[in-house]
């Protein structure tokens, strides 16, 4: 009998030792996927988010947990030590989870796991230091300053020789052993040997947590290269293939489940309350700091409660699990708790319970951020193409300064239409919100809603108002005008302009290019701040957009007794050209404007090889539909414009791109406005090739030859993307936007 028991004691402490082992060379690797560097990040919001969400869960930890008498006698250094723990969040585990659920590339998913590795690297370095400082081993009592000051100066000279030394070797054993060849036996035998001594160093000096040490080892170590590589992959393998079942088996060992007391009330009240202060923390913190930030507050509070994931899900998911670091230290926490009688067997279990209810409500969490990006998913068509003829046409037209309000008068009076119903335009002064201006700002009696009192922007906003108003004076029949104002940072003004035109119902936006002309002509460097925000808007708006490019068209003296400006547009097929038909079509009806359209058709003729190619790609199925419908649309173009003769009417046979942009060329002078679609072209072979050499990839290849700075400096150029339909009807894509 006896010998049984000694065999069975054999069997555990063995099992332990592989785990022990185990969770070295795993927090190793969980170390060597951390970049150091995201401190250097700080300034970030999510940075901000994490680290508002650590401190108030740490300190409402560290003022609630000493009520639970989760240990048996009183420690203050204990409760810190797990209030650090209750802080964290598994980082490895959250992203798999968020790439599992299907948000991983929205804004609110990178925003997330982003969030998660800063908690995650904090908290863990935060166990680093608190091991320093306290020995777990001895009661949690602090150690000598002698103790100290020799574990902090060998966890230094490690982390050095890791972060200086370490790329030296590693880039040389990548040198002599390049991808694609077999690994040389003696040099992989030198590298993990390299790390099994960076590892070991600090633990058999001053007796450092080996497993503490091989994260730090990591984290600072090279993350390149073939040695990294193939040790995270080889170690996730082990884990996923041998260790997950050792792992739980030996949960099972340890536990003693029946000893959980799951008949007293007091056990279960602490795994409601430590769950409670993990969640609430996470959530007062991520809350706070989001509203802070400007985020919405459903955001921020699904932000905090997938934060709060500290552990694994049940046995079920340890399939679609890459990570338990989290869980295993926890739990190994947890019994040495035990065998340190800090705590009973049933408390342990049930902060090991604990833990795991911290990923329960993680689908639950995903499917409501799914759910209220559905509802924000525009289901409607928000284009030209679609609008109602008896509606009026609604535009966001932006502006940056009065050296756009030319421009923007002109163009609100070409793209009126009919005079019944018309259109209404919102002004929207686009203002970069600074230090100086965000120093004037005034809040009124509600919170949201803010005047700007700097003198500029005050000066800039009445010349822009009277400029607009002195045309409408003269010629502002049918067209009704609202001021508004979008003052935000350029990292966050695509969201003001978008929200914006959700609320009003835009069906198009129209942006100033972000070059200006210079009075050689030519335009200038342009601005890059405004270019980004530009094409921010292009990605995320709920309606079409276009981008005037202003090359004489504000200066341009309309008349409706007479031809004034020559505009054509040019149609090749897709949806961005069938838009820009659309609003040509309502240019169309403006006296003044003489409009041609120019319809480049492919022509393949011959037996050559490359007419032969030309005509098979022209005849698949996807171009074949395209082709139709690009067909109705110019149809119903032709008998409400051309056959009447207001509109004029061009057609080029074309066989490739170069005949294109030969044609594109000829063109010069010959108009002052262009309008074009800026791609959206199923297998168009009359622009392939062009991408490559695009200078300004946001107009689409045809806008971007027509706006060179050696084409034409009297024709300006209207480029126009037709609204993509991401809600219900189409479903929701994967790189859908929220915050």
């Amino acid at each position: 009998m006896i010998r049984k028991h000694t065999k069975g004691e054999g069997i555990r402490n063995t099992i332990e030792y592989i785990v022990e082992v185990a969770m070295v060379l795993h927090m190793f690797v969980v170390g060597l996927e951390v970049d150091p560097n995201i401190f250097l990040e700080i300034h970030l919001p999510e940075a901000k988010v994490a680290y508002s969400a650590i401190l108030t869960t740490f300190v409402m930890a560290s003022f609630l947990t000493p009520f639970l008498d989760i240990p048996e006698t009183s420690s203050v250094p204990f409760n810190l030590c797990l209030s650090v723990i209750i802080s964290g969040t598994a980082s490895p585990l959250l992203t798999r989870l968020i790439t599992d659920l299907k948000i991983g590339k929205s804004d609110i998913g990178r925003f997330v796991v982003s969030a998660g590795i800063h908690t995650d690297l904090v908290a863990t370095l935060l166990i680093c230091i608190g091991f320093i400082v306290f020995d777990p081993l001895d009661g949690f009592h602090y150690r000598s300053v002698s103790t100290v000051v020799s574990m902090v100066s060998l966890v230094a000279v490690e982390v050095v020789v890791a972060a200086k030394v370490t790329p030296l070797i590693m880039n040389w054993v990548n040198r002599e052993n390049p991808e694609g060849k077999p690994m040389k036996c003696s040099h992989l035998v030198l590298a993990v040997a390299y790390v099994v001594m960076i590892c070991s160093f600090s633990p058999l000096c001053v007796n450092y947590n080996k497993i503490l040490s091989s994260f730090l080892a990591g984290v600072f170590m090279p993350r390149d290269g073939r040695i990294a590589k193939m040790m995270i992959i080889q170690v996730n393998y082990f884990f996923n293939a041998i260790f997950y079942p050792l792992f739980f088996f030996w949960v099972g060992t340890e536990a003693q489940f029946k000893q959980f007391q799951a008949g007293k009330l007091h056990t279960w009240a602490r795994i409601a309350f430590v769950f409670l202060i993990a969640t609430l923390g996470k959530v007062i913190g991520a809350g706070l700091s989001g509203v802070m930030l400007g985020l919405h507050w459903q955001d921020s509070v699904a932000t905090g409660l997938l934060l709060n994931i500290k552990g694994h899900f049940h046995v079920y998911l340890a399939i679609m699990a890459t990570n338990v670091s989290h869980f295993v230290i926890l739990f190994f926490i947890f019994l040495m708790m035990v065998q340190m009688n800090y705590t009973s067997i049933s408390t342990s279990l049930a902060l090991v319970f604990t833990t795991l209810l911290t990923v329960v409500y993680t689908p639950l969490v995903v499917s409501s951020i799914i759910k209220r990006a559905r509802r924000h998913a525009p289901t409607q068509r928000m284009a030209l193409q679609w609008l109602n003829p008896s509606s009026e046409l609604r535009v966001l037209m932006c502006v940056r300064g009065t050296q756009h309000v030319g421009g923007a008068a002109n163009l609100m009076a070409i793209s009126r239409g009919p005079l019944d119903p018309g259109i209404l335009v919102h002004l929207t002064d686009m203002v970069e919100l600074t230090d100086r201006i965000a120093a004037t700002l005034a809040h009124n009696q509600s919170m949201d809603a803010v005047t700007v009192t700097d003198p500029t922007v005050v000066e800039m906003r009445e010349q822009i108002t009277t400029g607009v108003n002195a045309y409408l004076d003269e010629d502002g029949q049918g067209i009704t005008t609202h001021r508004m104002l979008a003052l935000s940072t350029l990292s966050n003004m695509h969201q003001d302009v978008c929200i914006l035109a959700e609320d009003l119902s835009i069906s198009l936006i129209v942006l100033p290019f972000h070059k200006q002309q210079e009075p050689s002509g030519r335009l200038d460097l342009g601005h890059a701040g405004f270019r980004h925000v530009n094409r921010k808007i292009l990605r995320h708006a709920p309606c079409s957009v276009g981008i005037l490019v202003d090359r004489g068209l504000g200066v341009t003296a309309l008349s409706r007794a007479a031809i004034s400006l020559y505009a054509a547009v040019i149609f090749i097929g897709g949806k961005d050209d069938r838009e820009a038909l659309a609003f040509a079509g309502r240019v169309a009806c403006h006296p003044g404007v003489k409009l041609t359209v120019i319809r480049f058709l492919l022509e393949a003729a011959g037996d050559s090889v490359s007419s032969i190619v030309t005509m098979a790609r022209a005849n698949t199925a996807e171009h074949q539909e395209e082709m139709k419908v690009d067909d109705e649309c110019f149809a119903d173009f032709y008998d409400r414009h051309v056959a009447g003769g207001h509109v004029a009417y061009m057609e080029k046979y074309l066989s490739n791109s170069g005949q294109a942009f030969s044609t594109l060329r000829s063109l010069e002078a010959q108009y002052g406005l262009f309008i074009v679609g800026r791609g959206g072209r199923v297998n168009s072979l009359l622009t392939v090739g062009m991408n490559d050499w695009e200078e300004c990839p946001e107009l689409g290849p045809i806008g971007d030859i027509l706006s060179a700075s050696d084409f034409s400096t009297t024709a300006s150029v209207l480029v126009i993307q037709q609204h993509s339909l991401k809600g219900e009807l189409d479903g929701l894509q994967e790189e859908f936007s929220i915050m």
